[in-house]
């Protein structure tokens, strides 16, 4: 069994003033460095192969957790908002009306204009789960909101056009076990980043 445990990074400027993000490469805030500094993955992670997403600010939280830069792999990237990076969130529900009917009608499918949707993001994960999977190698991966629920998705067949069965929630680990092929099933989701031993 490979377990794979997704940690989000911690807040930018951005995250604070409800401003959308995507791949935009923003760092974490000084107040999103005060507050990964005070999270502690398991101690059960201890021997675990590390990956990030290239973007500063999970490259920042990966090495305040990890104690030194993480390889990173392109496949982790935040989804692509496209022309709505940069739109703060009452400027985009002015555009959209309602932005969760929106995203509820279509699913999967939804997308900014000439952005990513989930489904895409599920289809660049894929290779990467298998690969993890058939070394067998454990992994701590430091990511994006957008890159968790698309796996999220995966792993328990929600197809976005509702409330997910559970909520993610942020400052948590969660943890997936990756079938022989690659595909998440989840193991422990919400463990506090601030109880070293959960």
């Amino acid at each position: 069994m490979t377990i794979l445990a997704v940690v989000r990074h911690g807040p930018t400027h951005w995250n604070e003033t409800g401003i959308v993000q995507g791949r935009s490469d923003i760092p974490l805030s000084d107040s999103g460095r005060a507050l990964v500094s005070t999270w502690r993955t398991p101690s059960a992670f201890a021997g675990y192969e590390w990956v990030s997403s290239p973007l500063r600010r999970a490259v920042e939280t990966a090495t305040i957790l990890r104690g030194s830069a993480p390889p990173t792999d392109h496949r982790l990237v935040e989804m692509d908002w496209s022309e709505w990076e940069g739109m703060s969130l009452p400027d985009l529900r002015a555009q959209m009306g309602n932005l969760m009917k929106a995203w509820e009608a279509k699913g999967l499918d939804f997308r900014a204009p000439g952005g990513e949707s989930p489904r895409e993001v599920q289809d660049r994960l894929r290779p990467f789960l298998a690969e993890r999977a058939r070394a067998g190698i454990p992994t701590v991966m430091v990511c994006h909101k957008g890159v968790i629920r698309a796996l999220y998705a995966m792993a328990v067949a929600w197809d976005m056009t509702d409330k997910p069965p559970e909520k993610l929630l942020d400052n948590c680990t969660h943890t997936f076990r990756l079938e022989p092929d690659g595909a998440p099933v989840p193991h422990q989701l919400n463990i506090p980043m601030t109880t070293p031993d959960s």
